[in-house]
């Protein structure tokens, strides 16, 4: 009979106990749950509602029941239906007595919450640390190559010339973004709920701010209801991952593209590449894809969170267990969707002459021309259909802007100068971009600034929490 089996006349059957245990999935808060018991213990033993003897037996019998966890040795029984059953059973059966009184004032929707909450605080500052870590693989490229010039894209076209410095340093933004998501969510976890029981608190005169200050939460819960009914926090941290994912997503496409024939920007290391079982030339960017097309399956976890949530009165019920397989699945594939990148990142070959070749197809230089007659008086309108008359030109010549002559430009508009050439130049083009966040040069060098400032903010804040 299950430890909550008085009311009951028989056991249910062995199907609807598999179909009800959430065991395979809790499990894995074992450490959560010892150490959330532990600091109940203690606290009940300082109130006075149990003997500093049982208090000790506790505390010693639950440290034996994570030593035999820790070493895969723990009998884990489906029977049990859940990690807090499997531990207090276990408890029971080495301390006796003692191991009955350790629930006095908590139920296990407190406890299970309480366990989710410390684990999702684990979770958040494991990814933070991923985080940064992919983030210092972006800027040692971005170091590495602060010369090197590459077309821009909009729509997939040729836009204008950025420095490949400039573009890594766009997705250390992104996933700067993401490590502020998981910060939230870390301080959204940081309330302790122990204390709430299981919908109305206790009679019981326990030291709720006790137990959290034990277990390393910042404050308690304020409304025992919501306590035990609130998942946002998880929403926030599956909100985290999904973004990140979407980022992550976006940048494997960037180094799928990159790494083809056709592009031929960079070249990736043998470690983060495959073959083919039949064409024996191949080097696929399988790694790439594998996150681009993991990104899907975090989106669903996000939307099975809403999914499970969204009609559920106050306080708990039982579809709430369905709320850890998601996130801890999401948790999981964005920690090695990161390492994976960040592994690719530091790996790769950055074909500079490639990139600059491209940079020189497309007439990058358009926006630039159109620059110099606005500059010269011409309404910038006017000026741009000018620019596109060239660009025409020259599509039909089969040339590039720079190939054209002077009387070619000034055919156009007599404010056109023999100084047009030094408009044509691309690393004039890049460094002409000097306003704050640029392309140029500059703008970067200033912009990295700014990167090594956050990245040391950041950094810093793992380490406090940790």
């Amino acid at each position: 009979m299950a430890l909550w089996g008085g009311r009951f006349e028989e056991d249910v059957d062995d199907f609807t106990q598999r179909f009800g245990a959430s065991l395979p999935v809790d499990r894995q808060m074992y450490e959560e749950d010892i150490a959330g018991s532990i600091a109940h213990a203690r606290m009940l033993e300082r109130q006075g509602i149990i003997n500093a003897m049982d208090a000790s037996d506790i505390e010693e019998g639950l440290e034996e029941v994570k030593a035999l966890i820790d070493s895969g040795a723990f009998p884990f029984d489906i029977n049990d239906e859940d990690i807090h059953m499997s531990v207090e059973r276990a408890l029971t059966e080495r301390v006796g007595e003692a191991g009955g009184r350790l629930h006095t004032g908590r139920s296990r929707n407190d406890q299970v919450i309480t366990d989710t909450r410390l684990l999702a605080k684990k979770f958040c500052l494991e990814l933070m640390k991923g985080n940064v870590e992919l983030r210092r693989a972006l800027i040692d490229q971005a170091e590495q190559h602060p010369d090197t010039i590459m077309p821009g894209f909009t729509h997939l076209q040729h836009a204008q010339p950025v420095l490949f410095a400039h573009h890594m340093l766009a997705y250390y933004w992104m996933f700067q973004r993401d490590f502020a998501r998981l910060s939230f969510a870390y301080e959204q976890a940081d309330e302790s709920p122990l204390g709430s029981a299981a919908l109305a608190g206790t009679t019981y005169p326990l030291d709720r701010q006790m137990t959290a200050r034990d277990l390393g939460f910042s404050g308690v819960t304020a409304n025992s209801l919501d306590a035990n009914s609130n998942r946002d926090f998880l929403f926030d941290l599956d909100h985290a991952c999904t973004v990140a994912m979407m980022h992550l997503s976006r940048l494997a496409e960037e180094i799928v593209l990159w790494s083809t024939s056709e592009f031929g920007f960079i070249t990736l290391s043998d470690r983060y590449s495959t073959g083919s079982s039949i064409m024996p030339q191949k080097k696929n960017p399988d790694f790439a894809e594998l996150i681009r097309g993991k990104s899907g399956r975090v989106v669903g976890d996000y939307v099975a969170l809403f999914t499970m949530m969204k009609g559920l009165p106050l306080a708990y019920n039982k579809d709430m267990q369905e709320d850890k397989e998601g996130v801890i699945d999401a948790v999981h594939t964005l920690s090695d969707c990161m390492r994976c990148a960040a592994g690719m990142i530091s790996a790769m070959e950055v074909n500079e002459e490639a990139m600059l070749a491209s940079a020189d197809k497309g007439y990058l230089a358009a926006t630039d021309v159109a620059d110099y007659l606005a500059k010269k008086g011409m309404p910038f309108r006017e000026a741009h259909a000018v620019v596109g008359h060239l660009v025409l030109l020259c599509e039909r010549r089969g040339l590039r802007l720079e190939d054209l002559s002077l009387a070619d430009f000034r055919a156009e508009s007599d404010l056109f100068d023999e100084d047009i050439t030094r408009q044509l130049d691309l690393r004039s083009i890049t460094n002409a971009r000097t306003t704050e966040g640029g392309t140029g040069a500059q703008a970067v060098a200033e912009q990295m600034e700014r990167v090594r400032a956050t990245f040391a903010i950041d950094e810093a804040a793992i380490f406090i929490r940790s």
